[in-house]
């Protein structure tokens, strides 16, 4: 997702991510691989990631090297927010102004939704000619395959993934000392941490309610009472979900009692991701609920106090391959698109992601030199390897994102009862259900 959007051991996690695993009409003559001429044509890509993050830094290299292997194309990048992508995608790639290539979200409600709508191209044969579907595993091609309803996890292929991605702690350590506070290795010592920062007269936890952070807490409660059934039935349609069941009920009934507690703050309702982060950042919390999207910039920003990142104490989290990259169906340049996915894809690039502080899916472990990123991508494996990659909670259905949204700002606002806000989240999932037909 997010932010964020976004983002091995190393041994460990490459064998595991290799094993586990990684804008506008027509093309045929634009891929200067194939004895086309490219000279004078302009790639146009959309990403959101910012420049200093892992992501940002790999995909940068890959735009230099893709121009130095293509003389006379120019690569037009233009940064967009990931709330601007979310919201317009339908409308601009309807458009003639649909970049060439560009970071999507991924899930049933965003790459899904715009599959099924007929604005991405069907990246099938590519995958195949161009050993994507080698690189990466099965449970990695969850999130690039999607059927004819939409719905991920097979079906054709309308995106790649090249990074993997997963909701952990980031926390500070010099204010764990403080406090007295050890690393917490079960549910139980992290809400006793909590309760320590809290009873001292600090808000443990950093949070933004206006987007991704909170909704993805709120999942992470729920995923504590969940096991692997619960959650196929709630992302893939597998199964009938109960919105007032012990999982949601917990996460929701939790949630409101941590606002009341002081664990999290009234005022981070109307709080965005990137507030979040700048308050952790800048040491005004002691903890931050969040993705492997923001350990670049941690290790970039952060120069006051030492940091560190645990997994969230559960067999689950949310996480998945990372976003995708899609190419618009209205694309006036996509063998040049593959050209650049390719080159994401590449040991290079993998290596450059695996060091900026992200989580390669086909890097040479060896390559991998920074301990603070081993430590990440071990996680990841370790996380991957116990079955607890969770996806996220906006993916079932269209609109779901916003839906979220507002209940878990409700939750924290007081405005609304849990179970009132477990009623609202459980429409639109119900109608979407009925509507593909389930």
């Amino acid at each position: 997702m997010f932010a964020v959007g976004r983002s091995a051991a190393v041994a460990a996690l490459a064998a595991a991510a290799l094993a586990l695993s990684a804008c506008g009409g027509s093309s045929d003559e634009s891929d200067s691989g194939s004895g086309g001429s490219a000279v004078g044509k302009t790639l146009t890509l959309w990403h959101y990631e910012t420049g200093n993050s892992a992501m940002g830094t790999a995909w940068a290299q890959a735009m230099k090297e893709f121009e130095a292997s293509h003389p006379g194309v120019k690569v037009k990048f233009e940064e967009k927010g990931f709330e601007q992508i979310q919201k317009t995608a339908s409308m601009v790639l309807n458009s003639d102004e649909a970049p060439d290539i560009m970071e999507y979200n991924k899930g049933n409600a965003t790459a899904g939704q715009l599959s099924k709508q007929g604005l991405l191209t069907d990246l099938s044969e590519q995958a195949t000619k161009r050993g994507w579907d080698k690189l990466l595993s099965p449970s990695l091609q969850t999130t690039a395959k999607y059927d004819e309803r939409g719905i991920m996890g097979s079906g054709k292929w309308f995106g790649v993934p090249n990074y993997g991605e997963y909701v952990m702690v980031y926390y500070n350590k010099d204010m764990f000392d403080k406090a007295g506070v050890e690393v917490p290795t079960t549910f139980d010592e992290f809400t006793a941490a909590l309760d320590t920062f809290a009873k001292k007269g600090t808000t443990p936890i950093a949070m933004a309610g206006a987007e991704y952070p909170a909704q993805q807490l709120f999942y992470l409660l729920a995923l504590n009472k969940a096991d692997r059934a619960w959650i196929d039935s709630f992302e893939l349609y597998k199964g009938k979900v109960d919105f007032h069941g012990p999982q949601f009920t917990y996460a929701a009934q939790t949630f409101s009692d941590w606002v009341k507690k002081g664990y999290i703050a009234k005022n981070s309702a109307g709080m965005k991701a990137e507030d979040m982060g700048v308050a952790f950042i800048g040491g005004k919390f002691p903890i931050m609920v969040s993705g492997s999207w923001w350990f670049g910039r941690m290790q970039e920003e952060i120069k006051d106090f030492k940091w560190g990142s645990f997994l969230w104490p559960g067999q689950f989290a949310p996480g998945s391959s990372g976003n995708i990259w899609v190419v618009p169906e209205k694309s006036e340049n996509k063998d040049l698109a593959y050209d650049f996915i390719d080159i994401t894809m590449k040991k290079e690039t993998q290596n450059l992601l695996g060091n900026s502080g992200g989580i390669p899916v086909a890097a040479d472990p060896a390559a991998i030199n920074d301990e603070q990123n081993k430590e990440l991508i071990e996680n990841f494996n370790k996380l991957s390897t116990q079955d607890g990659l969770a996806f996220y909670p906006d993916w079932p259905a269209p609109g779901y994102y916003d839906v979220l949204v507002a209940g878990v700002q409700e939750l924290i606002n007081g405005n609304k009862k849990p179970e009132e806000v477990l009623d609202e989240i459980a429409q639109p999932y119900d109608d979407n259900l009925a509507d593909i037909g389930g």
